[in-house]
């Protein structure tokens, strides 16, 4: 397996499988501008090289795959997602919205709540450690699930039980992602990546054009965008834009970064 490091980004390769990995396990694989550029990079590499048939993007460490947007990266000013050029259009950590031919899979090897859920909702396929958990908690935080979330979720389980989830910021286990349907498969823990690249190499032993143009079809992808989508973005963008400038927006990470439960205004 050949490698190329960065400084929070991995990207190593096994037989026709790339594998991302987010590099940062003392911040728990949160998504900083430097993570984003890097795996939407990675990503980009991968569906233009022929040799490439599989991603499959995973976090260091033990503990966490990811736990979404690096809060003291944006409290510091950065800007995480570029808002102009080709990188604006890939969305949360360069993923979520960066349509790919190759099939992707999530190599969930611990938490992943908020942004970590939405990069496995986004994922094609995902293998979760048996002590990780997925779940939204946004809510308990004024904020909505920007980065595809609200709209995968429901269309991934039972409406039902995604709209529980998302109203209610409750966390599920492995095993009850694996109920759902969320998952294809949980692993014990240290196991889960050898998981993935064991699906992965069984996908690279295919036909690559043809799983590639079932893959198209299957998530709606024209010219690197999904039809299927793009309503949805927009809703998401303009619900968040009305909602960030909320009372309600301060006080979720304010009584978090306090301790103390939120005083909610409506307002």
């Amino acid at each position: 397996m050949s490698s190329l490091t960065s400084d929070s980004v991995t990207v190593t390769r096994d037989q026709h499988t790339l594998v991302i990995t987010i590099n940062r396990p003392a911040a728990r694989n949160a998504v900083d501008a430097a993570v984003n550029q890097a795996i939407g990079d990675a990503m980009e590499v991968a569906d233009n090289d022929p040799s490439i048939r599989v991603v499959v993007l995973t976090g260091a460490g033990d503990k966490a795959f990811c736990a979404g947007a690096d809060l003291r990266a944006i409290a510091r000013g950065e800007i995480i997602v570029p808002t102009e050029g080709p990188r604006a259009a890939w969305g949360f950590a360069g993923y979520v919205s960066h349509y790919i031919s190759k099939p992707t899979i999530a190599a969930v090897n611990g938490a992943a709540l908020g942004g970590g859920t939405e990069l496995v909702l986004a994922s094609d396929i995902a293998v979760i450690s048996s002590e990780a958990a997925l779940g939204l908690p946004e809510v308990r935080r004024g904020m909505i699930a920007g980065a595809g979330g609200l709209f995968r979720l429901p269309r991934q389980i039972p409406q039902k039980l995604a709209l529980e989830l998302i109203c209610t910021g409750e966390p599920i286990s492995a095993q009850r992602a694996l109920e759902l349907g969320l998952v294809n498969y949980v692993a014990p823990p240290g196991e889960v990546l050898e998981r993935a690249l064991q699906l992965a190499r069984t996908i690279g032993a295919n036909a690559p054009l043809a799983v590639q143009a079932s893959k198209r079809i299957a998530r709606h992808i024209v010219d690197g965008l999904s039809n299927s989508e793009s309503a949805d973005w927009k809703l998401t963008e303009l619900e968040y834009s009305a909602l960030r400038h909320s009372e309600d927006a301060q006080e979720g990470p304010r009584a978090f970064a306090e301790k103390r439960i939120p005083h909610w205004t409506g307002r």
